[in-house]
C-alpha cells in the first residue's frame, strides 16, 4: 500500500476495570469511523484489540456526543464505564468537575467523586417495549428457564441471580442466551449472586463483544433488577471480574461511580 492511501487515525486505549476500549476523536473532522473500520481495529492479533470502540463527536447541546461500536461491526446504546473513562479524561483537560455527553441513550451527566469518574446513565427501561422484548410481558420474571429480569439501559440485558455465579459456564450460556427470542436486538447477559447486604458478585456476557472483565451498563441493570426483586436497596457495590463499581439508582436516574485508567495514545494505520 502507499503512503498516500494509508488512513492514520489517533487514538486512546482506555479501560475501566479491565473493561477496555479504543476512543477516536472525530470532533472537527470528516467522520472515518463504520462497521468495517471498528471490525479491524477490534481484532487483538492484527489490529488493537478492544469491547468497545467510542467515537466523540460535536454536540450542539453537550460536550461531547458519543457513538460506540461493538468488537463485531454492530453499534452499542450505551456503554457505561467507556462513558466514564471519556469523562474523566475530559474533566482531567478542561480542569472542571462535571461534564455533559450525548449518547443514544441521551444526555448523561458526568461529575467528578474523589478523583473517579460518576455518571447518571438515565432512567432504567422496565416495560416490555423499552427493554425492547418481542412481545408484552412481566419483565421482572422472564419465561426462560431460570427467570431473568429483562431492563433496558441503552442496551437491553438479561440478568439472573444464581447461588453461585463464578460455577456458571459464562461462554456456554452466554452466546446462546444472547441470541433468545425474546431479544428481537439480542442481549447482554448477567449472571449476579447475592454475596452480602446491598453487595452482588456478577459476571457478563456482553452482545457482540463475549465474555468481558466488566459492564458498566450491566451493572446498572443487575442493580436495577435486584432491587426491584428485593434483594438490595437502589445503593449496590457490584463486583466484577475486574474490579468494583457501585451504583446508586435514584429518582434523577441510575449513577455509577468507579475508577478509570488511561492506557496509551496511538495512531492506527489503516
Amino acid at each position: 500500500m502507499s503512503q498516500k492511501n494509508v488512513t492514520r487515525i489517533p487514538f486512546m486505549k482506555m479501560h475501566g476495570l479491565g473493561n477496555d476500549f479504543v476512543v477516536v476523536d472525530e470532533r472537527g473532522i470528516t467522520p472515518r469511523v463504520d462497521a468495517a473500520l471498528a471490525i479491524a481495529i477490534a481484532d487483538r492479533h492484527r489490529g488493537v484489540g478492544y469491547d468497545q470502540l467510542a467515537v466523540l463527536s460535536d454536540s450542539p447541546n453537550a460536550d461531547v456526543h458519543l457513538t460506540f461500536w461493538n468488537a463485531d461491526g454492530s453499534q452499542a446504546g450505551a456503554c457505561g464505564n467507556a462513558t466514564r473513562c471519556i469523562a474523566r479524561h475530559m474533566m482531567d483537560g478542561s480542569g472542571a468537575d462535571s461534564v455533559t455527553l450525548t449518547t443514544e441513550r441521551g444526555t448523561l451527566q458526568a461529575v467528578d467523586v474523589d478523583g473517579m469518574a460518576s455518571v447518571n446513565m438515565g432512567h432504567p427501561q422496565i416495560n416490555w417495549d423499552e427493554v425492547p422484548l418481542a412481545h408484552e410481558m412481566d419483565t421482572l420474571s422472564l419465561p426462560i428457564d431460570g427467570a431473568p429480569t429483562a431492563t433496558g439501559m441503552g442496551n437491553p440485558h438479561c440478568t439472573f441471580f444464581v447461588d453461585d455465579a463464578d460455577s456458571v459456564d459464562l461462554e456456554a450460556r452466554g452466546a446462546e442466551l444472547e441470541h433468545h427470542p425474546l431479544y428481537p436486538q439480542r442481549t447482554n447477559v448477567q449472571f449476579a449472586s447475592l454475596i452480602g447486604p446491598d453487595h452482588i458478585r456478577m459476571r457478563v456476557w456482553e452482545r457482540g463483544v463475549g465474555v468481558t472483565l466488566a459492564s458498566g451498563s450491566s451493572s446498572c441493570a443487575t442493580a436495577v433488577a435486584a432491587a426491584r426483586r428485593g434483594l438490595t436497596g437502589r445503593k449496590a457495590q457490584i463486583d466484577l471480574d475486574g474490579g468494583t463499581l457501585q451504583i446508586d439508582w435514584r429518582d434523577d436516574g441510575v449513577w455509577m461511580t468507579g475508577p478509570t485508567a488511561h492506557v496509551f495514545d496511538g495512531v492506527w494505520h489503516g
